[in-house]
């Protein structure tokens, strides 16, 4: 019996501190002291931080007069920094005014069927509380903390996580709203929980739930019946935009992080996504003079940045000095939503910049092939050239604008995205989210059918075979699936060559009609002759229309009546205070089948006159280019048999004394130099180039390839199949061979190098 006793005794004592060990001592959200105490010694030495936090307690000053719920954010700063008790006593009377409400819930989402009882505005009510209620916590009485408990669980915790996580509750699944809104709304109810859980024990259970199923979200894989898009791509990323995309990341590291901190010693287990995000984030940025400008296809805008986000992984352990170096170009207050220093999250979590690098470690050119976006420039370095394409998936916060492309170009978005616009602005339905607000080709003025706004495309685009040899880069998108209705095919290659980008379109429709290219462009758009100048500053561009027509030279466009005539059109701008103009250049013949080539050239200042001069060219089932420009002679060639037009033959042409059956290749070779002796090459999509019985590449299945040789070193990058044993000319033997970046062995015989690959 008295063993029996003091078992029990015992029992209940391991019991009892293993309940007090479970306890979060207060405040370990977010604002924890090790934070506080770290701002505090930075604030010795860093001027911007100390005036940061000047407007902090500023704000936080005038939230204590006015006991405004809104900045309770500023409000626990101001006490965690302060040991000030009136800031404390502020919150601790909010959060009991606060918790007299009835309802958080949102009059439009409670009316659908089922009601949703929680929403955004709640998750960020949800955050605010809780930051607000570890931080005031050792102030209140049990009975306060308690009152305070229970009416949060009331109104934010149990609709919350019940709406979006628990059963038998739950309404919401990954497959319908696992987008930004259930990180959002989940993650911010759990944050909540976390903070309750001293007082209500029972959420404790539900915290755990969600830290479990937090991964899922980021493996999300798409379905096939909904049309759903797969989550995160395998490069990193998130196909909702980069604003939504940063948003849905950010609250879910929020609630990570301060799991952790209540978690101490606790293996949080992995995220494999979060280790891509840095380069994803970096990859989308333009980096120029002022603010940090990033892609905006979908709903975003090219201020926004993911500042948020890289702090938040900073936080988490990830030491990555890209994140440092992104931080450093954001400009602060550049966003609504970011993470300032001047802001209570960005107070304490921008880290030290001081060690930032010049320039990421990064490759210049990024394929997301899962969503369809692709990246190449010619530079880190501020004020470089960027190309943007995007062809994916098209729903939700993803445009019409399958094929579409952006071009930075010394500083400015030259040739530019139509923009978005707040949701209910019919402006947003009619023309933000469709075809004609982005740069595609229409066919009799459609582009993508307006239902795929609200179904999604059962048939998305794709990008493929991105090759980026410094001078020579190339990505092929396939825009074919979202306009199915009217396109068979719907190609469009970018080649971008020294300061030219040359983007081919390879179209076919099921029936006779008119193909018309539609540009967006940012600057003074004046056309001259056959070419058309857009200039804004220092940045400017020629485009130069070259098939199937050229622009009609006049205005007298009845003059040439096969020749690609304009319009321009008006569209509401971003803003909504006004209007801007864009432009369709439109061809005249009715056709099926037509392929588009037009010169992107990039001018180095607005008033630049020597420009590469390109002459069109063509002969038996191909047309072509030879561009000259600064002592180099480029000849390109179109293959017209490559199109899908022949079944089982091989599409072979004799172009100027060269054999392929490439649907595309160039050639590059000095200026009083022979064709035949060039040393570099572009081929697409082709198994075979030859001339003069000798064969110059090899490959038993079509690949796409860039050849450079150079001071006795063969460069060669390749895309195409997964297995690839091909050959290439070299008059010598090379002493050293690079395929895709990569050293591999020198194998040569009788001029002929061999390649063997596997993927």
């Amino acid at each position: 019996m008295k063993q029996t006793i003091i078992a029990v005794i015992c029992f209940l004592c391991v019991s009892s501190l293993y309940i007090q060990a479970q306890k979060i001592n207060h405040p370990s959200l977010l604002y924890t002291p090790q934070r506080i105490q770290q701002v505090k010694q930075r604030m010795q030495h860093e001027p911007k931080l100390q005036e940061a936090w000047g407007d902090i307690k500023k704000t936080a000053d005038e939230a204590l007069q006015k006991k405004d719920f809104n900045r309770l954010d500023y409000l626990s700063l101001a006490y965690l920094m302060t040991d000030n008790k009136e800031y404390a006593d502020a919150i601790k009377e909010i959060l009991l005014k606060t918790v007299e409400a009835e309802s958080w819930g949102d009059v439009e989402m409670m009316a659908r069927i089922p009601a949703w009882r929680s929403q955004l505005g709640m998750a960020h009510k949800s955050f605010l509380s809780a930051v607000g209620y570890d931080a005031a916590y050792n102030v209140m009485s049990s009975s306060e903390r308690k009152k305070i408990a229970e009416g949060l669980k009331r109104l934010a915790v149990e609709p919350a996580l019940g709406d979006w996580l628990l059963e038998p509750t739950r309404i919401h699944s990954l497959n319908s709203m696992g987008h930004n809104w259930w990180t959002s709304c989940v993650c911010q109810g759990g944050i909540l929980a976390l903070s309750l859980q001293n007082e209500l024990p029972e959420v404790k259970e539900w915290v755990e739930q969600l830290h479990e199923s937090l991964p899922e979200w980021f493996d999300f894989a798409g379905d096939v019946l909904q049309q759903k898009a797969k989550s995160f791509d395998e490069a990193g990323g998130m196909y909702e935009s980069l604003n939504y995309a940063n948003f849905g990341i950010q609250e879910a590291l929020l609630f990570r992080i301060a799991w952790i901190n209540t978690h101490p010693g606790q293996n949080p287990g992995d995220i494999p996504q979060l280790a891509k995000l840095p380069s994803y984030f970096s990859q989308v940025c333009y980096p120029r003079t002022g603010m940090l400008h990033s892609l905006n296809f979908g709903d975003s805008h090219k201020n926004v940045s993911a500042e948020s986000s890289m702090m938040l992984l900073y936080a988490l352990g990830m030491k990555d000095p890209t994140i440092l170096w992104y931080i450093s170009h954001v400009e602060q207050g550049q966003h609504r939503d970011g993470f300032f220093l001047n802001r209570p999250m960005g107070f304490l979590y921008t880290p030290d910049l001081s060690k930032a690098p010049a320039v990421p470690q990064l490759p210049t050119s990024q394929l997301f092939a899962d969503f369809g976006w692709a990246t190449m420039r010619n530079s880190w370095e501020k004020n470089a050239t960027m190309l943007a394409v995007k062809s994916g998936h098209t729903w939700n916060h993803s445009h019409a604008d399958a094929n579409s492309f952006i071009v930075f170009h010394k500083g400015v978005d030259i040739i530019k995205d139509g923009g978005n616009c707040w949701y209910p602005n019919p402006a947003y339905r009619n023309y933000f989210f469709q075809s004609q607000a982005h740069n595609v080709v229409l066919f009799n003025g459609e582009g993508q059918p307006r239902e795929q706004q609200y179904s999604g495309s059962t048939l998305r685009g794709y990008l493929h075979h991105l090759l980026d040899a410094g001078n020579v880069k190339y990505v092929l998108a396939n825009g074919t699936g979202p306009v199915s209705n009217n396109f068979s095919r719907n190609f469009r290659h970018f080649l971008w060559m020294d300061n030219v980008i040359y983007m081919i379109d390879d179209l076919k429709t099921h029936k006779v009609g008119r193909f018309e290219w539609l540009w967006h462009t940012n600057g003074t758009y004046k056309k001259s002759g056959v070419d058309v100048n857009v200039t804004n500053g220092n940045s400017s561009v020629v485009i130069r229309p070259l098939y199937p027509r050229l622009l009609a030279k006049s205005g007298f466009v009845h003059d040439y009546p096969e020749d690609l005539y304009w319009e321009e059109i008006q569209a509401p701008t971003e803003d909504l205070k006004g209007t801007e103009t864009y432009y369709s250049f439109h061809l005249p013949a009715e056709v099926n089948r037509v392929k588009g080539l037009t010169a992107i050239i990039l001018k180095e200042t607005p008033n630049e006159k020597d420009l590469p001069q390109m002459e069109r060219r063509e002969g038996q089932d191909w047309i072509g280019l030879r561009i000259r420009h600064k002592g180099k002679v480029t000849d390109l060639y179109i293959n017209q048999l490559a199109d899908g037009r022949l079944m089982h033959s091989n599409s072979w042409i004799m172009p100027d004394g060269w054999m392929t059956d490439a649907y595309m290749f160039a050639v590059s070779y000095p200026e009083g130099t022979e064709a035949k002796d060039a040393k570099d090459f572009f081929i697409c999509h082709g198994s075979a180039l030859r001339r003069d019985k000798e064969t110059y590449f090899s490959s038993l299945a079509k690949l796409f390839v860039i050849q450079k040789e150079e001071d006795k070193k063969l460069n060669l990058w390749t895309d195409g199949q997964p297995k690839i044993n091909a050959s290439f000319r070299s008059k010598k033997k090379p002493i050293r061979v690079e395929v895709n970046n990569k050293r591999i062995p020198v194998v040569y015989k009788q001029s002929q190098l061999s390649i063997k690959l596997v993927d």
